[in-house]
């Protein structure tokens, strides 16, 4: 079962499960997962509670696995030739001084015109492109996945992008709110929707029970082909 509590403006996003355990345990996993195993009669508010007095050392042990991550990503260069995975395809860099700055693509390169050969500028530049195509899509996406909510007296969520280390997305439900993870555009569009659709779910069953996997089989039939490429190509 998926849980949310949240410290400051930080959400701790922790699964739960009910063990025969005499204690309330919690572990912090280095792909940043947090799992907490409990008694079977402990109230989940407590657990709730328990999680919240722990927040200052989730957080800390959260930040500190993301810090060694980052330090396993090569960093790009913005140079011509460079690779750039987009929509699952291998998209190449063409970079082109000019008078203006601009990025664009035409689906097999990436043109990017700039006023200077400063990375930094083609950082931002390339940055600030890549942004308006995630919030573009992802949102358009949401868009088409929501109509078939409508029907359940659902109001259109808040839809949140940020680079997550160990989930593609999370829901919650009591807020209105989805959180979509922003490296899912180095994915097929199949697997965007399929992200989209189960954090929409949610809306209807808040956990990953029978229940949920019956109702998302029946709001996308081929999910499970769905997540199967997005896990095949993943190092998430």
């Amino acid at each position: 079962m998926l849980r949310v509590v949240s410290i400051g403006d930080r959400d701790i996003e922790y699964t739960l499960t009910y063990k025969k355990v005499k204690n309330i345990n919690l572990r912090v996993k280095a792909d940043c997962s947090v799992s907490v195993s409990v008694p079977p009669y402990v109230d989940e508010s407590r657990i709730d509670e328990f999680v919240l007095s722990k927040g200052s050392f989730v957080l800390s042990a959260i930040d500190k696995f993301k810090s060694n991550m980052k330090l396993t990503e090569i960093p790009k260069k913005f140079v011509s030739g460079e690779s750039f995975r987009i929509l699952g395809k291998d998209l190449r860099l063409k970079v082109l001084i000019s008078n203006y700055d601009r990025v664009y693509s035409d689906g097999v390169f990436i043109y990017m015109h700039t006023r200077g050969s400063d990375l930094n500028r083609k950082n931002r530049l390339f940055n600030k492109w890549i942004s308006e195509q995630i919030n573009d899509l992802y949102h358009e996406i949401c868009k088409d996945v929501y109509r078939a909510f409508e029907k359940y007296g659902i109001k259109f969520p808040v839809i949140k992008i940020r680079k997550m280390v160990s989930k593609w997305g999370s829901c919650q439900p009591s807020r209105g709110v989805i959180t979509l993870n922003s490296k899912l555009i180095e994915y097929p569009r199949i697997c965007i929707e399929y992200v989209v659709m189960h954090e929409f779910c949610h809306f209807i069953h808040p956990n990953h029970s029978k229940d949920f996997y019956t109702f998302l089989s029946v709001m996308m039939p081929d999910w499970k082909y769905r997540k199967d490429v997005l896990e095949k190509s993943s190092y998430l």
